[in-house]
């Protein structure tokens, strides 16, 4: 553990917490809502998401022996307000059968492993990366593994905290060597970058005046 680093990241952390409080993330009723609302959050909006797992509340499949007992073009159709439905509709049939090949269907038994071991099994899932997969190990599985996105990356380089082409192992290390292994903290920081990068550390225009962490 680099001191100086953990004393950093634990400014930041309450910094954002005292700013903007708990985020109540990831929102999902169960944990097969929460992989499914991280497969198919990539690459578009959350409202949409949104829209795509209320449709499959109401064909009531969001279980994984109903869903896996649909088509892909069946799945599709449901998810639809996600965008790239066609392909979303392939990953999630790429992890239940994953799912349904090593545990039986049983997410109970999935994460029951180790999560190194898990990370790996989720990595091997065609359609899986590696924020998609940490997201089901932190906020479906409660494992306490810190994951990272564009936000996260944005708003530690523009504090100078790493460079700019450090890649996403690097800036994980950064997280889990100098910061307790805490879910929960892991839960909201992760969150409360989200947060502060929509509303202040944007892309193209920051609102650094208004910045809590300035």
């Amino acid at each position: 553990m680099n001191k100086g680093l953990s004393n950093i990241l634990k400014k930041i952390y309450r910094k954002l917490f005292s700013a903007f409080g708990s985020q109540h993330w990831w929102p999902g009723d169960t944990q097969f809502e929460i992989i499914v609302g991280a497969i198919l959050t990539q690459n578009t909006a959350w409202t949409n998401v949104e829209k795509a797992i209320h449709n499959l509340k109401m064909a009531r499949v969001l279980q994984p022996r109903k869903m896996h007992g649909l088509s892909e073009k069946e799945l599709a159709k449901l998810i639809r307000p996600a965008g790239y439905f066609n392909i979303k509709a392939r990953r999630l049939k790429h992890f239940l059968n994953y799912l349904f090949d090593n545990y039986g269907g049983r997410l109970d038994q999935m994460f029951r492993n180790r999560a190194d071991a898990l990370r790996r099994g989720l990595l091997s899932v065609n359609g899986i990366g590696p924020e998609t997969a940490d997201s089901i190990l932190l906020y479906a599985g409660s494992h306490p593994v810190f994951v990272v996105d564009a936000y996260t990356k944005r708003i530690l380089s523009r504090h100078m905290i790493i460079k700019e082409d450090a890649g996403y192992d690097e800036i994980q290390r950064l997280f889990m060597q100098n910061l307790p292994h805490d879910v929960n903290m892991f839960n909201e920081y992760h969150a409360l970058f989200v947060n502060i990068g929509k509303g202040f550390c944007r892309n193209r225009k920051p609102f650094c005046s208004r910045c809590p962490l300035m």
